[in-house]
């Protein structure tokens, strides 16, 4: 057999959905200046997909930061990995602001999320070790796990019940190899918007010993007081043993950190080999990055407005009879009953007829028989936004539920 014959036999879990049509439901291509509105298939939409809480991404500082770094100092700058010839002042700035912020003594920077979130578990267990985590966890954190050559246990998505079995269970493991236990979990889960149980999960620690890795990419900059995260919402930032986050969310830009004891952050400077054996952050990131940074620490109105949005559309859609979920963040998901070519239409009524734009999330990102779509409220998304989704959204449940989108086969669009 030839090594692509499977490819094509078997396309995987999302290509078996390729029969959509490209460029409108799987890669869509959103155009023009990144907000609220957006041009979709040469029509303006109102825009419910961008990871932009804050609205920094068009914020007119983060523009001219953006701008003025990439003229002064191009996007090839620093030249090479940053153990080699990759660092600069900019980059250990930015990580001692951040670390200053999250409270941490100290942080590294990553250069991509998913790609630091599989390099950290790689390097802090080994095959002695057993790693215990959530079973919503985020696709990094498990293809992370999957890299672990020891024993892994996954418990019951904020079951602290099964977490304390499971616990259990990884410590009598531990015991025998002679080895330690990671807990993952995340601040934020981005598909329901559940808050991880991070006060309960850090209260086992007085009856197991682990270290805790917790994934925040949905809760930096939204979450608590300050905009710190779910640690900071919770009360329980020391607890966290190892905090990650990302740019690409609140801080709508490209890159990521992980903050944690001095020890073991500078372990990972020298272990982590998705830095390592990759180029350094460009210095336009680093410095947009510390313009982002600055902004969320000084005008806490962006949040403050978010929150507002969000308290309206999720407050909106639940007086009017949606099920939203147990959302605690601005993630807000409406869950629908109905197949792939229920989705397909609805979502194509709600783009064409409607003029709102929002993901539509399908099996097997969720059980069958289940559509979500998926809003992500922004600081620059406005009342009367609210208000026009909340309406288009109950006439489209309407015709769900009278079946107007039930067809056997998926409709055909010209991409």
């Amino acid at each position: 057999m030839d090594l692509f014959d499977k490819l094509v036999a078997e396309l995987g879990p999302l290509g078996r959905h390729s029969n959509l049509p490209e460029d409108y439901f799987m890669f869509p291509k959103l155009e023009g200046e990144i907000g609220p509105r957006m041009k979709f298939q040469g029509k303006e939409l109102l825009n419910w997909s961008l990871n932009n809480y804050l609205g920094l991404a068009n914020h007119p500082e983060v523009r001219k930061a953006d701008a003025d770094s990439a003229a002064k100092w191009g996007m090839g700058y620093p030249m090479g990995a940053r153990m080699m010839s990759g660092n600069s002042v900019n980059h250990l700035e930015l990580e001692n602001q951040l670390a200053d912020f999250i409270k941490k003594e100290s942080v590294l920077l990553l250069n991509f999320g998913y790609q630091g979130v599989l390099s950290i578990i790689d390097a802090i267990v080994d095959r002695k070790d057993v790693i215990v985590y959530d079973a919503d966890s985020h696709a990094c954190i498990v293809d992370g796990v999957r890299l672990h050559m020891g024993k892994r246990i996954v418990y019951q998505h904020n079951n602290m019940e099964d977490l304390e079995k499971k616990l259990q269970r990884a410590t009598k493991l531990a015991n025998e190899t002679g080895g330690g236990i990671l807990v993952i979990t995340e601040g934020v889960f981005g598909m329901s918007g559940n808050l991880g149980k991070l006060k309960e999960v850090v209260e086992l620690k007085k009856k197991f010993q682990f270290r805790l890795f917790v994934d925040d990419a949905h809760g930096f900059g939204t979450m608590g007081e300050t905009g710190a995260g779910t640690g900071e919402a919770l009360g329980v930032q020391d607890g966290i043993d190892l905090y990650f986050s990302t740019f690409a969310k609140s801080m709508a830009s490209i890159g990521a950190f992980v903050g944690g004891d001095a020890t073991v952050i500078k372990f990972l400077k020298y272990s982590l080999r998705s830095q390592i054996f990759a180029k350094s952050l460009p210095m336009p990131l680093v410095v947009g990055a510390l313009k982002r940074l600055e902004l969320l620490r000084t005008q806490p109105e962006l949040k403050d407005n978010l929150w507002k949005i969000v308290n309206a559309l999720q407050n909106g859609l639940k007086e009017v009879g949606f099920n939203i979920g147990t959302t605690q963040s601005p993630v807000t998901p409406v869950f629908f009953e109905g197949g792939v070519g229920e989705a397909a239409n609805m979502a194509m009524d709600v783009r064409e007829n409607f003029n709102i734009f929002c993901s539509v999330v399908i099996y097997p990102v969720v059980p069958k028989g289940m559509i979500i779509l998926r809003l992500i409220p922004t600081s620059v998304h406005t009342l009367e936004d609210v208000k026009q989704t909340i309406e288009v959204f109950s006439k489209v449940k309407t015709k769900l539920d009278s079946g107007v989108y039930k067809r056997e086969e998926i409709i055909e669009l010209n991409s």
